[in-house]
């Protein structure tokens, strides 16, 4: 738990305010946290279960290449399925190596970098608004989790999006999570 997951307000005599909005945003880190562990411990994904994890590049803690950092300034969605290698999961974050145009790359993500989750296997996603610096309208948190339901417009998308295997024979490849997000 962090310290700021109970503010005081000085108008109501040091009462503690609960954040639930973070208390739930670190409770739904923890989803993605025991589902790399597992894949971390087991060499491998369970099943047809493969990851769409969507990061802001720019957050504290992120480590990746110049080269990935110059083509996404912002943020960038990793797949993790077929070939990924030495994954690591600690506390706070977890570190890869994918293959991005036949270059392996090593990625140091932390959980508070992830602004979405998706597991298209069983149509799960979650969603964290995660302020990027200068973004004002960013402040509150809010975190969405639902299947995805089979009428979703999505899911359509997702057969030409989907990297079977990516580049030459499984590599990881880039896509944007917005075509797999629910329409509202």
């Amino acid at each position: 738990m962090q310290d700021n997951d109970f503010e005081e307000n000085g108008d109501h005599m040091g009462q503690d305010h609960i954040r639930y909005d973070i208390l739930a945003q670190d409770a739904l880190r923890g989803v993605i946290r025991k589902v790399l562990a597992e894949v971390a411990a087991t060499g491998h994904l369970p099943g047809d279960h493969h990851f769409f994890i969507t990061f802001l590049t720019g957050a504290p803690g992120v480590r990746l290449s110049q080269h990935l950092k110059a083509k996404y300034p912002e943020q960038m969605t990793i797949v993790v399925q077929h070939q990924f290698w030495d994954l690591k999961v600690t506390e706070t974050g977890f570190e890869i190596g994918l293959s991005f145009s036949d270059t392996p790359e090593k990625l140091v993500i932390p959980f508070n970098a992830i602004r979405g989750f998706y597991d298209p296997s069983v149509n799960f996603e979650l969603e964290f608004d995660v302020p990027a610096g200068e973004d004002e309208e960013a402040e509150s948190a809010e975190i969405t989790a639902y299947p995805l339901s089979e009428d979703d417009d999505a899911l359509e998308d997702k057969s030409s999006e989907k990297p079977e295997g990516g580049p030459k024979g499984g590599g990881a490849s880039v896509v944007s999570l917005d075509s797999f997000r629910k329409k509202n």
